[in-house]
């Protein structure tokens, strides 16, 4: 009786560490893209790519992603996570490592939709060229008012924005102002101080840390 018990004992224990697998959070949703949080690595996967620690994307959209977790498949939305290894931090904060430019970019999405941003602590506003708001869906000549944007080569034309939500990594920030400026630059989108002045920022080294204020 007690080798019987002592079996079943055995066989709980494994059946929870089988069960247990790598934390899986979803941070940003795409069309046939998501960018899942695994053990704490940022993973921007296309459907049907497998991330580096075994986690595949079956099928995403705007509204929730289909993974598979150790032969598991699990149907997650925007901020919801599955798995049980890894401990999640009690408070939201994003690492942005410089490149070769010296240069702090992250990916991220603004109004859902994926961006490529580059840390600008001399902007005072989220800033994008006017051709990235079209590709956005960002109607700022309705929703926007007309405005003069100070830049590197004078005073262009513009619009004022409200963006609904802006990601950066699992950092979100919903109503932030941002400047939309006529023509095809910047290249990239400007995270700068509308969104910067909302969290707790933080250098140190090649590193930047954001933090949920």
């Amino acid at each position: 009786m007690r080798r019987l018990l002592t079996a079943l004992c055995l066989l709980a224990v494994a059946g929870v560490a089988t069960a247990q697998g790598p934390q899986v959070k979803v941070v940003a949703l795409f069309p046939d893209r998501a960018m899942l949080e695994i053990d704490g690595k940022q993973r921007l996967l296309r459907a049907g790519q497998t991330s580096p620690e075994g986690v595949k994307l079956i099928a995403a959209d705007t509204h929730e992603a289909v993974v598979d977790v150790d032969g598991r498949r699990e149907t997650l939305g925007f901020g919801s996570s599955v798995g049980g290894t890894f401990a999640a931090r009690e408070t939201t904060e994003v690492t942005i490592y410089r490149d070769l430019r010296g240069s702090y970019t992250a990916v991220g999405s603004i109004n859902g939709r994926p961006v490529n941003f580059l840390v600008d602590t001399g902007a005072s506003a989220i800033a994008m060229s006017a051709a990235e708001a079209r590709r956005l869906g960002i109607a700022f000549r309705i929703d926007g008012d007309p405005v003069g944007v100070s830049t590197a080569s004078g005073v262009a034309r513009g619009h004022r924005v409200t963006l609904d939500r802006v990601s950066v990594g699992d950092l979100t920030l919903r109503g932030v102002d941002a400047l939309i400026i006529a023509g095809d630059r910047p290249e990239q989108v400007l995270l700068g101080m509308t969104f910067l002045n909302r969290v707790d920022m933080r250098q140190d080294g090649t590193t930047m840390v954001l933090r949920a204020k």
